[in-house]
């Protein structure tokens, strides 16, 4: 079975750079290519959808773009199946940046989860989802610069927990393997990497190239080989390996013992479209693609770990305490930052409304009829202000920090499952 997440398209219409030669580009290789699954994310017009979706359509018949009722944007998300799909459904994010943050822009498409439950002829009925998580706050400092992925990470994995008992298999991420919402996914649900599983001596060697970064470490966003990285500013930690590995493919088997006929192994996972569009100085994206082949291995191979590995029990056991109470203290941690910034907005928004008071009762005392315009325009100005700082601080700052809330009691409550699931475990029956 072939799953290739592919890579991240910027296809904002009329602002994303070649979107158009870009996407037909994209359509041309996927068209010739023999993959089961295709997911695409920030595939943001629905006609660039459709123009994929008509140019892969005898390879892959079976495809769902999913809508954001939010935003006219969609959420940028896209699965391309070979096989029938039977049921299709999109899980929004609670938190996606903030309203104030428009160059990010975020928080306008919505970023979500979105999953198509397929008809396998050996499996049966296997979810695949597929994501694209918030991606603000890099990898250094503290983790509550990165709330709002760990939220995004709590809610996707949460999912991925309650549909284990389908053997459902999952799709891409904005994250270096060694980031806290990485480890929060894996632990929490039991997910297999595709690339650690086909590639385990990675971990253990120097990089020497861009190139060997993508071939032996899986690079897929950062590389000076990609034309949208070249000339822009990266972190110590692209520097330092010629890139990021923020792109993967997970999976796993069923939790059911009656659904494990049989084991999945990952024999090969490649990184994908790293070559220039053709007759073109430029990239398929900013981000390279991620193919994986897993491997169905019939029952009469399955050994005893591979048993013990689709039988991953979900309890609270199986989140250990240093992912759990990182995450927890860094939202605790964002969640007082939160608060703050909503009183400091709201602070603003009392102080333009004094202001805006002020020049309505000045506005009949003005000595020269000049200094009209002046004074209309100047209001126009902080009434925006008061405006923007009044959605921002209340509306906005309300629904941040209730998130926060539910997740964080979330987190305890999986904290305390887990201390009593760890107590009747070590209790001896007397």
């Amino acid at each position: 079975m072939f799953l290739a997440p592919a890579e991240d398209e910027r296809g904002l219409k009329y602002v994303s750079k070649n979107r158009k030669e870009r996407i037909s580009a994209i359509a041309e290789q996927l068209a010739t290519s023999n993959y089961d699954i295709v997911g695409l994310q920030e595939l943001w017009v629905s006609a660039d959808y459709q123009w994929i979706r008509n140019k892969i359509m005898t390879q892959l018949p079976f495809s769902k773009f999913f809508y954001r009722h939010v935003t006219s944007l969609g959420a940028g998300l896209a699965i391309f199946s070979k096989y029938p799909i039977v049921a299709a459904s999109i899980h929004p994010y609670s938190l996606n940046g903030s309203p104030l943050d428009v160059t990010g822009g975020d928080w306008y498409v919505g970023k979500s989860a979105a999953s198509v439950v397929i008809n396998h002829p050996v499996l049966g009925d296997v979810e695949i989802f597929n994501t694209h998580l918030y991606a603000k706050g890099g990898e250094g400092g503290p983790e509550e610069r990165r709330a709002h992925r760990l939220v995004n990470a709590w809610e996707l994995a949460k999912l991925v927990r309650r549909s284990a008992k389908l053997g459902r298999y999952l799709g891409d991420f904005n994250n270096v393997p060694s980031a806290l919402p990485i480890k929060l996914i894996r632990e929490y649900t039991g997910l297999s990497d595709a690339w650690e599983d086909s590639h385990p001596l990675s971990h253990n060697r120097d990089v020497l190239s861009p190139q060997q970064a993508i071939t032996e470490y899986g690079i897929t966003a950062d590389s000076p080989l990609n034309s949208y990285s070249a000339g822009k500013p990266l972190d110590h930690v692209a520097r330092k390996y010629q890139g990021k590995r923020l792109d993967y493919i997970f999976y796993r088997l069923p939790v059911t013992p009656d659904q494990v006929r049989y084991s999945l192994k990952a024999t090969g996972c490649h990184v994908t479209f790293t070559s220039r569009v053709p007759g073109y100085n430029f990239s398929y994206s900013d981000h390279f693609g991620v193919e994986a082949h897993i491997e169905l291995v019939p029952p009469e191979s399955l050994s005893g770990t591979a048993v013990t590995q689709s039988l991953f029990k979900l309890t609270g056991n199986n989140f250990p305490n240093s992912s759990f109470s990182i995450t927890l203290q860094a939202l605790t941690n964002y969640y007082r930052i939160s608060r703050s910034n909503s009183h400091f907005q709201l602070l603003i928004f009392a102080i333009c409304l004094t202001i805006v008071l002020g020049l309505i009762i000045s506005s009949a005392f003005l000595p020269r009829s000049w200094l009209n315009p002046i004074y209309i325009l100047f209001t126009v100005i902080v009434s925006w202000l008061a405006t923007t700082m009044l959605y921002s601080g209340f509306i906005y700052g309300q629904w941040e920090v209730n998130a926060l809330t539910n997740i964080i009691e979330e987190l305890e409550l999986a904290g305390q499952r887990r201390e009593c699931d760890r107590s009747q475990t070590v209790t001896p029956n007397m």
